[in-house]
């Protein structure tokens, strides 16, 4: 199987540890309706991690109805 690897890997294989959670805030000046959809601007990994408890709720109910 094809392994990526790169300078440096070592280094930042725990880097997500090292970033902070934070919340994602409701602008309701550039909201439109009541749509769920988000538009994000900032740090890719600071994004992600904020979605990291709303995905995991979603697996777990949805591997709980398998």
């Amino acid at each position: 199987m094809p392994v990526l690897d790169w300078i440096g890997k070592k280094q930042v294989i725990n880097h997500d540890k090292e970033v902070p959670f934070r919340l994602l805030k409701r602008v309701e000046s550039l909201s439109v309706g009541e749509s769920e959809n988000l538009i994000i601007k900032g740090d890719n990994l600071e994004a992600l991690k904020a979605f990291m408890p709303t995905v995991t709720i979603q697996a777990s109910t949805y591997t709980r109805g398998i």
